[in-house]
């Protein structure tokens, strides 16, 4: 459907803005939650992203993609940051951003990979790595909202050591089932050995297609092709299942 532009509001969200560092959580060895202040920030929704840009004193400036990992809740929002080996930007943020710090930021963007709080049809969340980011948002949205739209969360990491939101998860909201997934180890009463995800993880840990649920997998592109794949073959209509991947850009 061909869609039209809302001047004002693209505007709006194409500027950048100055966003203060309000806050730095810890989540893993290599990944930190940065809380933004962001004066005139317009609201986001579940599973949107914004474009961060830092430039240099000699004027250079390069810029990235984040997910927000925080429901809307005024002019606050949380990104969660995992370091890129190697990276241009993502270590910068781990690593030397404190409070006080400013950055540059637009959004949000995105409109395709996103949960609504109208919607009360079965949600299944596939997460590989930091591809939780968005899908976390979806899931403090949802309880912020106070809705009753069943969730069940598929999250894979390559170790317990790398699982971001562990306290979080552990305590579990209402409605709510996650399903832990380990590449690489597994802790010593996982029911699961190590390995890669499979069909059947998905089935058992998934809706069952004939419950009609909408289905969202973000993470790797190798990882996400691979799941939607999956969730297609297990009966899951390809229009319900909506990716978002990430590769390697620079970090």
């Amino acid at each position: 459907m061909e869609r039209t532009a809302v001047p004002g509001r693209l505007g709006d969200r194409l500027r950048w803005r100055t966003a203060e560092v309000t806050g730095r959580r810890v989540e893993s060895a290599t990944a930190v939650t940065l809380t933004l202040d962001v004066p005139g920030w317009p609201g986001h929704l579940a599973g949107q992203h914004v474009d961060v840009r830092l430039t240099a004193e000699d004027g250079y400036s390069t810029q990235r993609s984040y997910s927000i990992a925080s429901a809307p809740d005024g002019r606050n929002l949380d990104l969660t940051v995992q370091r890129t080996p190697g990276g241009e930007v993502s270590p910068y943020l781990v690593d030397e951003l404190v409070p006080g710090d400013r950055l540059e930021l637009r959004g949000p963007v995105g409109g395709w990979f996103i949960w609504r709080q109208q919607q009360t049809e079965p949600i299944v969340l596939v997460a590989g790595g930091s591809g939780l980011v968005p899908l976390m948002c979806m899931i403090r949205a949802r309880e912020a909202a106070g809705s009753r739209a069943p969730f069940r969360l598929l999250y894979a990491a390559r170790t317990p050591s790398d699982l971001l939101y562990r306290s979080e998860l552990r305590q579990g909201a209402p409605g709510l089932d996650t399903t832990y997934l380990y590449s690489r180890e597994a802790p010593e009463d996982s029911p699961r050995p190590p390995g890669r995800i499979s069909p059947e993880d998905l089935a058992r840990g998934g809706w069952p297609s004939d419950f009609e649920p909408t289905c969202y997998v973000c993470g790797p592109t190798g990882f996400v092709e691979k799941t939607a794949a999956y969730l297609v073959l297990l009966g899951h209509a390809p229009e319900r299942v909506r990716t978002e991947r990430f590769g390697h850009s620079g970090g």
